[in-house]
């Protein structure tokens, strides 16, 4: 009986990773698998031998009685941008490209500035050491002047030097949670088990670091906010009603976040659902999960998740429920404009069902939150919306 209550349950989910595993093999066959998985960290001597490139660079210039220049690929121009379906929105090897000069009154601050940050990243490396982007910048908050601008700088080095932020032994505080059926061991050694708090677990500041991952999921949940995360979480959706994991990002997700839900997907290969509000601004966070973003595009084989699927919550799920007139709200004119622009993106195309949705969206006006499924009644979402998602394979 047991048994057949885990098919009614689970079949549909099931289906759906025996596919993936089955197209995910196929993409191996035909384009290797290295170009699938994330790439391993690089090698610290690497790292380093990039920083002294750069450097040397700069000298050369120097003796050639020249100003010199830092050069990297523009991370704000969809002109650098190309779509690839088995990897999101990645930057193409002829980008344009942003020169910082050294001649330049405008630039030259900014110039000594990413110098000063590839002196302190080389220490890092070479001890060995682990700083947050936190740290760095009360070392020197004179010098930087903001976060937000020594978090720029960090972005630009790891595009010049082709090298993903993790490998420059910078860390970020998570903000991101994770909970549900899975434990592993962190870099120090700690095992954690995400099924014994009540709470949820941050997830960890150095995805890399961490190792021997156990799950019996059958799915993961990314989902956009965290009152739904906590929803789930108190009706106790991922340990009583369904063996899966459940992560959020807290809104638009740091990079951690992205990083563990990709390592989720790498390690385990069970289907990954995405539950946002029925709102532009929902459906654009969801996409940076599944495509990537332009500004970290020369990363994006180690951040996208392209299996994702929309289980909800769907424009077309507000009629089909009848969800209550008074719980939905009038797009703005900033909604419409963010929602015309994604159905501009290059990867809308190539999903004709999510198209619909949004069409549909612009059509009827309106937008709702996943709170609004409490108007139907309190334990909704828990007890009948999500168990018949995925029971009857309602994600598209």
């Amino acid at each position: 009986m047991e048994s057949s209550l885990q098919v009614t349950k689970f079949g549909a989910v099931e289906r759906l990773q025996a596919v993936l595993l089955q197209s995910l093999r196929a993409e191996v066959r035909d384009v290797g698998q290295q170009q699938l998985l994330r790439a391993e960290p690089l090698n610290s001597s690497d790292v380093l031998k990039a920083i002294e490139n750069t450097i040397k660079e700069t000298l050369t210039y120097l003796a050639r009685g020249e100003a010199p220049v830092i050069i990297f690929g523009k991370r704000s121009s969809w002109e650098n941008i190309r779509f690839d379906g088995n990897v999101g929105l990645q930057m193409v090897s002829d980008c344009t490209v942003s020169k910082v000069r050294c001649e330049c009154s405008k630039s030259i601050h900014r110039f000594a500035l990413i110098l000063k940050a590839l002196s302190m990243i080389y220490k890092l490396v070479q001890s060995n050491t682990y700083a947050t982007k936190r740290d760095l910048y009360y070392n020197e908050t004179q010098l930087f002047g903001s976060q937000i601008i020594l978090d720029g700088i960090i972005n630009d080095i790891c595009c010049m030097l082709k090298v993903p932020r993790r490998c420059l032994n910078i860390l970020s505080t998570s903000k991101g949670c994770i909970a549900g059926d899975l434990c592993y061991t962190e870099e120090d050694g700690n095992r954690v088990n995400c099924a014994c708090n009540s709470t949820a677990v941050l997830v960890p500041s150095n995805v890399d670091g961490i190792k021997n991952l156990n799950s019996a999921a059958k799915f993961v949940l990314v989902v956009e906010k965290d009152a739904t995360f906590q929803r789930l979480l108190d009706d106790e959706f991922c340990t009583k009603l369904f063996p899966c994991i459940i992560v959020t990002g807290k809104g638009v997700p740091d990079l951690n976040t992205r990083l563990m839900v990709r390592k989720l997907w790498d390690v385990l290969h069970v289907p990954v659902f995405a539950l946002m509000d029925a709102d532009p601004h929902g459906i654009e966070i969801m996409c940076i999960y599944k495509y990537g973003s332009m500004s970290m595009s020369f990363d994006a084989h180690s951040l996208t998740v392209p299996i994702i699927g929309w289980l909800g919550l769907l424009p077309s799920d507000i009629q089909r429920l009848n969800i209550p007139k008074e719980v939905l709200i009038p797009l703005t004119n900033n909604d419409v404009r963010k929602l015309t622009k994604l159905q501009e993106r290059p990867y809308i195309n190539c999903q004709p069902l999510w198209k619909k949705e949004m069409e549909i969206m612009k059509t009827c006006k309106v937008k709702a939150e996943i709170q609004a499924l409490a108007s139907i009644s309190s334990n909704y979402l828990t007890r009948v919306y999500l168990p018949n998602k995925l029971k009857f394979g309602g994600w598209i």
